[in-house]
């Protein structure tokens, strides 16, 4: 596919409305808490079964953008992202829904990393720099979107676990007729003989040249602990909002997890001009200052230290997403670049499963505060050795486009 403004700027559509309902259902989970008596450790499973969708759809998935072409798969995401979110709309029960919240998965896995490699094919802007910048400021304003309109829709809209998934069903049916109608011509070059049989599904993880691994793994626990950091948030924040701000309800939660989101989009934006190690180091740093404020308030309870919180994670969020791209771009060839991005979203996402599935299981067992103190600390650990590792790696320079 030729570079194209029309094509472009459906893709990067498809891009937003497909991660939309990713975290839709956060704000909605107090309700669904209280309609289904749920324990916070129950919250943190459904959250938890869309993040092993993603990492499946990462992992058997990966390959098949770099050889059928990132359109087939793109329409096939958005596909599956809009039955999974009609699905959730029409959910009774919890086994319903969190069969639902897996299709939400295997579908966001293949949109993120399709559209990623769609948006730079076909842009048409020639500044690579630029068109990373505005992937990831499309993925994280469609992240912010969904728990946005899912919160004020279900605070004042009645039938609220219904009503709430409404536009971004709405939504996703045009994006999905939208890519049917762009002509399918993305197919790219294959580097070695297709696999026969199954073989061509078997997971394969992509790493850089031993030289480059540093790097590689600086950026991808950077986006782990990021990652961890927004699941925290966008999983139990609704349930321990409660006890340090004085509104509640699903508009207050929903803004909060979108403000974060829509605040990175804006710091990601306005670093695009910084040299990658300068991004990388401050992001971890930024990560560190987040989880030591998180610990601060859930000693001191103020609403004041939360938002600090809140603006801290949005500004690690972002940076960490700038810094892990632009890593990725020097790293590798466009032809590489689909492999080496799913092995980089595998490790961001195992953030969002891990820590979060131990922070439910310590929630039942000594409170959700102290549950939060323990997270917050080892995560600020963990970002605090990235940090330290990033000052001291050199830059990294682009990958020759030739070889």
């Amino acid at each position: 596919m030729q570079p194209s403004r029309r094509a472009f700027a459906w893709v990067c559509y498809s891009m937003c409305v497909g991660v939309m309902g990713t975290a839709l259902a956060s704000p909605l989970y107090p309700l669904y808490q209280a309609a289904w008596h749920l324990r916070p450790s129950d919250i943190t499973h459904i959250f938890v079964i869309y993040m092993f969708g993603v990492l499946g759809s990462l992992l058997f998935l990966g390959r098949v953008t770099a050889r059928f072409g990132f359109l087939p798969i793109l329409r096939t995401g958005l596909v599956l992202m809009t039955a999974g979110v009609a699905l959730s709309a029409v959910a009774s029960n919890v086994p319903v829904f969190m069969l639902a919240r897996l299709v939400i998965g295997l579908a966001s896995g293949m949109i993120t990393t399709s559209a990623a490699v769609g948006m730079m094919q076909v842009s048409p802007v020639a500044d690579s720099r630029r068109t990373t910048a505005l992937t990831t400021v499309a993925m994280t304003l469609g992240f912010g979107m969904g728990p946005l309109l899912g919160g004020l829709i279900a605070q004042w809209v009645p039938y609220p676990l219904v009503s709430a998934y409404v536009p971004t069903l709405v939504m996703g049916v045009v994006a999905v007729y939208a890519l049917f109608r762009l002509p399918d011509a993305s197919r790219v070059a294959q580097e070695q003989p297709a696999a026969a049989g199954l073989s061509q599904w078997l997971p394969r993880i992509t790493f850089p040249q031993r030289e480059r691994r540093p790097h590689f793994w600086l950026a991808s626990l950077g986006a782990f602990s990021a990652f961890g950091m927004f699941s925290l948030f966008a999983s139990l924040a609704p349930s321990f909002m409660t006890e340090f701000v004085p509104w509640h309800g699903p508009a207050v939660s929903g803004f909060t997890i979108a403000s974060i989101l829509f605040l990175s989009s804006i710091f990601q934006f306005s670093v695009r001009s910084w040299r990658t190690k300068q991004v990388v180091v401050v992001s971890a740093v930024a990560l560190v200052a987040c989880n030591l404020l998180l610990v601060w308030t859930a000693t001191s309870r103020t609403a004041l230290l939360f938002a600090a919180s809140v603006i801290v994670t949005a500004y690690g969020h972002g940076l960490a997403n700038v810094g892990g791209m632009g890593v990725i771009g020097k790293l590798t060839r466009p032809s590489e670049r689909a492999g080496l991005l799913s092995s980089y979203m595998i490790v961001g996402y195992l953030g969002t499963i891990v820590p979060i599935l131990a922070m439910g299981w310590l929630s039942d067992r000594v409170g959700l505060n102290r549950a939060l103190v323990v997270f917050a600390s080892a995560m600020a650990v963990l970002s605090a050795v990235v940090a330290v590792m990033a000052m001291r790696t050199r830059e990294i320079p682009m990958v020759a486009e030739g070889g």
